[in-house]
C-alpha cells in the first residue's frame, strides 16, 4: 500500500470521527432536559422514604401498647374454647354409641327390600364415621360399614337381574332410587343390559334343554354342558312347534320387561321436566340433563342389542331342524309364529329382522321346493286318473268356501275388528298384552266344516238354494274383495278395474245360473291355491316364487286339458290362436319333461317360445319339470254313443274356465303379496295364459263337430247335383234335407246329454259354431266341385243354402248364423265382372286355391285368356301363402 493511499485512508477516518463526535454532541444536548427531570424524581423518593421510616416507628410503639392491653381477654377466650371442645367430645361419644347399634337395623331393612332406606342409613353412618375417624374405636366400625355397603350393592344387582324376567314398577322404582343414592345410575343401566343379555341366553337355553330332556326321557345327564346349537339339533320333530312357542313366549317376557323399563324411564324423564321442585344450581341441572341423555341413549341402543340376541336364538333354533318333512299345517304354524315374532321385533326397535327373514326364506324355499314338487307329481297322478266326472257343488260355490281359504275369512274379520279398534287407538303388541298373555298364545278356533257339495243333485241352480246359503257365502267374501279396486299408486277408486270374476259371480247369483262345472281334481287345485296363497301371506320373501308355482299348477292343468281333448283334431292348428299356441309352447318347453312330442306348437314367423312368463323358481328348472300327461284309459273319446266323450270334454274344459275365473278372483291378493316390481309378470301371466282358458274350447270341441256330422257325405251328395240347369228351381235339393236331419239328430243328442251334464250356453255356441263352420266349408267345397254351372244353377245353390239356414235357425239360438258370408260371398262372386272378380279374389284369402280356381272355371262371361290369367294369379298367390 502506498503512502498516498494511507493518507487517504487516514483522512477518511478523521472525517468519520468528526461526524460521530458531532452526532454524540447533538444527542447529549437533546437528552439533557430528561436527565434533569429524572434527577428531581430521585430527590423526591429520598424524602418519601424518610417519612415512611417515621411512620413505622410510631406503629411499633402503638402495637406494643395494644398487646399489653388484650392479654387478659385472650386468656378468657382460650378457656371458653376448651369448654366447647369438651361439649363436642360428649356429642361425638353419643354419636359413636348410636353408630354401634346401626348394623342390626341395616340387616332388617335389607330383608324388607328397603334398599333406598338402607343405603341412606349406611351413607349417613359412613359420613359420621369419617367425621370421627380420629377415634380408634371408629376404624373397625368404618370397615364394617363398607362391607355392609358392598353387600347392599350385591343385593341390588341380584334384585335388578330379577326385573329382566318380570318387570315390577314399584320394585324397579326402589332400585333406581337406591342406585341414585349411590351415584351409580349409569352403572346400573350398564349392569341392566348385561342382565338382559344373560337372561336371553339362559332363558333360551333352559327352554330348549327342557324339551331335549323331555324327548330323551331323562336318558342323558350331560345335556346341560352342551352348546345351545347342539341342543336345538336334538329337538324332535313332534316337539319342535311346542318348543318354538314356549321359546318365543319366554323371550317375549324378556322383551316386554325391557320395553316396560324404557317406558318407566321415559315417564320419569317427562315428570322431572314438568314438575317444578326446589331451585337447583345450573351445574346440577347440566349434570342431570347429561345423565338423562346417557340413560336414554343406552336404553335406545340396547333395543337393537336385545332384539339381535333374541333374533339370533330363534334363528339358530329354526335353522337347526329340517322342516321339509313337516305337514303343511304345522309348517304354516311355524311360519305364523316366526312372522309374529318379526312383527314384535319391528314394533320393539323398528328392525326388519334380516336374520329371521333369511332363516325363514331358507327353510321356506327348502320346504316349498319339496312341497311343490310333491304337489305337481300329485296333480300329474290325479289328472292321469281323472275320469272327468262332474263333482256336484253348490251354485254359490267359491274358493273362499274351502277350508284352505279360511285364513282369508279370518283376516277379513280381524281387519274389521282392528279397524273398529284403531278408531279409538293404535294398540301395539306391548300395550295389548301389558297386563298378561303374549302374541304367541294359541287360540282355540271353532272347527269349521265345509259346506260346498250340492244336496239337490247335479246342476242345482242358484235360485234353488236357500237365501241363507247365499248370504252365508257372501259373508265369506273379504271386504277388500267386495270394495271397488283401489289403485295402489294413487289410492283412488277404479271401478272399471274391479275383478271381472267377482262381477261374474254376482251376476251368476242374480240370474240363478247353474252350478260350477268342476271335478275332484279342480277342487284339489283350488285347495292348493288356498295353501299357496296362505304361504304367500305369511312369508313375503318367497311370495313371488310361490306365485310362480301357482302359475305352474294352472299351466299344467291347462296343458293337460289340451293334451287330452284338444290335440287329436286334425284341424287343431286352425283352431289355435297365436296367443294360445304361444302359451302351450311355453308350457311345453318350461314345464314338461322332454319326450316324443305328439303335438308340435310351431311359432308363426319363427318367433321365440318365451313370451315373458318364465315358470321357474330356481336354476334347477329342468329337475322341476313334470312328466307329459296321458289321458286315463277309462275315458273313451272314440265312442260315437257318448258323442266322442263330449260330457268329459265339457267337464274338463269348463273346469279349466272355472279355475281361470278363480285365479282372476285371487288376483288382488296376489298383487298385494308380491313385490311391486314383479307385477308386470303377473299381469302378463293373466293376459297371456289365464285369458286363454276360454279359447281352449275351440280346439277341444272342434273334433266333436267334425265327427258328429258327415261332411264328406254332404260333399259327395252335392257332387251328384247338376248345376248347369236352365230352369229356375222352386224346390231345394235333397242333400239339404239329409244334412238337416243330421243336424236335428245332433241337436237331440246334445239335448239328451244336457240332462246328465250341464251344457253352458257358451259351450253350446262353440259347438254349434264349429258345426256350422264345417258345414259351410263343405257347402263351398261342394259348390267348388261343380265343373259347369249356369245362372239358374247358381240360384239353386243360393236356394239350398237359404233353406239350410232357415232349418238351422230352428235348432240353435246362435245369432247371427256364423260364417254365413263365407258361402254367400262365394256363390255371389259368380256374377261379378272380371275387374270386380279380381279384386274380390285378392281380398278373400280365406278360400283355397282349388275353390277359387273352380269358381273362375265356371264363370261363363270370362274368355279363355282372362280365365287363364286369373287362374295364374290364384296359383301365384297360393305359392306365396305357403
Amino acid at each position: 500500500m502506498g503512502q498516498r493511499e494511507i493518507e487517504e485512508r487516514r483522512q477518511k477516518l478523521r472525517d468519520q470521527l468528526q461526524a460521530v463526535s458531532r452526532k454524540v454532541s447533538d444527542l447529549v444536548l437533546e437528552n439533557h432536559p430528561a436527565y434533569a427531570v429524572e434527577l428531581q424524581r430521585v430527590m423526591e423518593l429520598q424524602q418519601t422514604l424518610q417519612n415512611a421510616n417515621v411512620i413505622c416507628s410510631n406503629s411499633r410503639r402503638k402495637l406494643n401498647a395494644a398487646t399489653h392491653q388484650f392479654t387478659t381477654s385472650l386468656g378468657l377466650l382460650a378457656n371458653y374454647r376448651k369448654r366447647q371442645q369438651l361439649v363436642a367430645l360428649l356429642k361425638s361419644l353419643r354419636t359413636i354409641k348410636t353408630l354401634q347399634r346401626t348394623d342390626i337395623r341395616l340387616r332388617e331393612m335389607l330383608e324388607e327390600e328397603d334398599y333406598p332406606g338402607a343405603i341412606q342409613l349406611c351413607l349417613e353412618c359412613q359420613k359420621a364415621a369419617s367425621t370421627f375417624k380420629h377415634y380408634h374405636c371408629i376404624r373397625r366400625l368404618s370397615s364394617k360399614l363398607q362391607d355392609t355397603l358392598v353387600m347392599i350393592e350385591e343385593s341390588l344387582d341380584v334384585a335388578l337381574s330379577k326385573t329382566c324376567a318380570k318387570f315390577d314398577e314399584h320394585h324397579y322404582f326402589k332400585l333406581q332410587k337406591a342406585y341414585k343414592l349411590l351415584g351409580k345410575t349409569q352403572t346400573a343401566i350398564d349392569q341392566l343390559h348385561m342382565h338382559f343379555t344373560s337372561a336371553i341366553h339362559s332363558t333360551a337355553f333352559n327352554i330348549v334343554l327342557g324339551f331335549v330332556e323331555l324327548s330323551s326321557s331323562g336318558g342323558e345327564t350331560s345335556s346341560q354342558k352342551r352348546q345351545y346349537s347342539d341342543l336345538c339339533r336334538n329337538i324332535s320333530g313332534d316337539l319342535f312347534t311346542p318348543c318354538l312357542i314356549d321359546l318365543c313366549k319366554a323371550l317375549w317376557e324378556v322383551m316386554k320387561s325391557y320395553h316396560c323399563t324404557m317406558q318407566w324411564h321415559e315417564h320419569q324423564s317427562v315428570e322431572s321436566e314438568t314438575t317444578e321442585g326446589e331451585p337447583i344450581s345450573s351445574s346440577a341441572m347440566v349434570e342431570t340433563s347429561l345423565n338423562r341423555k346417557y340413560l336414554q341413549q343406552k336404553l335406545q341402543h340396547g333395543l337393537t342389542r336385545i332384539w339381535g340376541d333374541v333374533q339370533q336364538k330363534v334363528k339358530i333354533f329354526v335353522l337347526s331342524t329340517d322342516l321339509s318333512y313337516f305337514k303343511y299345517e304345522e309348517f304354516i304354524q311355524v311360519l305364523d309364529i316366526v312372522n309374529r315374532l318379526i312383527q314384535v321385533g319391528e314394533e320393539f326397535c323398528d328392525s326388519q329382522s334380516e336374520g329371521l327373514q333369511d332363516s325363514l326364506r331358507k327353510q321356506s324355499i327348502n320346504y316349498f321346493r319339496s312341497y311343490h314338487r310333491a304337489r305337481m307329481d300329485e296333480l300329474h297322478m290325479f289328472l292321469e286318473n281323472e275320469a272327468w266326472e262332474l263333482c256336484p257343488v253348490k251354485a254359490s260355490f267359491s274358493v273362499l268356501m274351502l277350508q284352505e281359504f279360511k285364513f282369508l275369512r279370518q283376516k277379513s274379520k280381524k281387519t274389521e275388528l282392528n279397524n273398529s279398534q284403531d278408531k279409538l287407538s293404535d294398540v301395539g303388541y306391548f300395550d295389548r298384552y301389558a297386563d298378561g298373555g303374549s302374541p304367541f298364545d294359541i287360540q282355540t278356533e271353532e272347527e269349521e266344516t265345509e259346506d260346498v257339495m250340492a244336496t239337490n243333485g247335479v246342476g242345482t241352480s242358484a235360485s234353488q238354494e236357500t237365501t241363507s246359503q247365499d248370504s252365508d257365502s257372501d259373508e265369506d267374501v273379504p271386504d277388500e274383495l267386495k270394495q271397488e279396486f283401489i289403485d295402489e299408486k294413487t289410492g283412488e277408486d277404479a271401478p272399471n278395474k274391479r275383478p271381472s270374476s267377482y262381477r261374474r259371480r254376482i251376476d251368476s247369483k242374480a240370474a240363478g245360473k247353474m252350478a260350477p262345472i268342476i271335478t275332484n281334481t279342480t277342487l284339489n287345485v283350488c285347495r292348493l291355491f288356498g295353501r299357496y296363497l296362505q304361504m304367500m301371506t305369511v312369508l313375503k320373501p318367497i311370495a313371488f316364487d310361490v306365485t310362480i308355482c301357482m302359475s305352474q299348477l294352472f299351466d299344467y292343468y291347462l296343458f293337460s286339458i289340451f293334451t287330452f281333448f284338444g290335440s287329436e283334431a286334425e284341424a287343431v292348428s286352425r283352431s289355435l290362436s297365436n296367443k294360445l299356441r304361444t302359451t302351450l309352447k311355453r308350457i311345453h318347453d318350461n314345464l314338461i319333461l322332454d319326450e316324443d312330442d305328439d303335438v308340435h306348437f310351431s311359432q308363426p314367423g319363427g318367433a321365440g317360445s318365451d313370451s315373458g312368463v318364465v315358470a321357474t323358481m330356481t336354476d334347477d328348472s329342468k329337475r322341476d319339470k313334470v312328466p307329459h300327461p296321458h289321458l286315463s284309459s277309462i275315458v273313451d273319446l272314440m265312442d260315437e254313443r257318448t258323442m266322442y266323450g263330449l260330457a268329459q270334454r265339457i267337464v274338463a274344459t269348463e273346469s279349466l274356465v272355472f279355475l281361470a275365473e278363480q285365479f282372476e278372483f285371487l288376483q288382488p291378493h296376489l298383487e298385494a303379496n308380491i313385490p311391486a316390481s314383479k307385477n308386470p309378470f303377473l299381469q302378463q301371466f293373466y293376459s297371456q295364459t289365464v285369458s286363454t282358458a276360454q279359447e281352449l274350447r275351440l280346439p277341444v270341441y272342434v273334433s266333436i263337430a267334425s265327427r258328429s256330422i258327415d261332411y264328406d257325405n254332404l260333399t259327395q251328395q252335392m257332387h251328384q247335383v247338376k248345376w248347369d240347369i236352365h230352369d229356375i228351381m222352386s224346390q231345394h235339393s235333397a242333400y239339404v234335407d239329409k244334412l238337416v236331419v243330421e243336424f236335428e239328430a245332433f241337436h237331440q243328442r246334445l239335448s239328451q246329454l244336457s240332462k246328465k251334464v250341464p251344457v253352458p250356453k257358451a259351450v253350446n255356441h262353440v259347438i254349434w259354431e264349429h258345426c256350422i263352420r264345417l258345414a259351410n266349408h263343405a257347402f263351398v267345397n261342394g259348390y267348388a266341385n261343380a265343373k259347369k254351372c249356369t245362372n239358374e244353377g247358381r240360384a239353386l245353390m243360393q236356394l239350398d243354402f237359404q233353406q239350410f239356414l232357415i232349418k238351422l235357425e230352428k235348432l240353435t239360438d246362435l245369432r247371427p248364423i256364423p260364417y254365413r258370408e263365407f258361402v254367400d260371398s262365394y256363390v255371389k262372386a259368380y256374377y261379378f265382372p272380371e275387374a270386380q272378380l279380381e279384386t274380390w279374389i285378392r281380398d278373400h284369402k280365406e278360400y283355397s286355391g282349388r275353390q277359387l280356381s273352380s269358381l273362375v272355371t265356371c264363370i261363363p262371361q270370362l274368355n279363355k285368356k282372362s280365365r287363364q290369367r286369373i287362374i295364374g294369379m290364384i296359383e301365384e298367390s297360393e305359392k306365396n301363402r305357403r
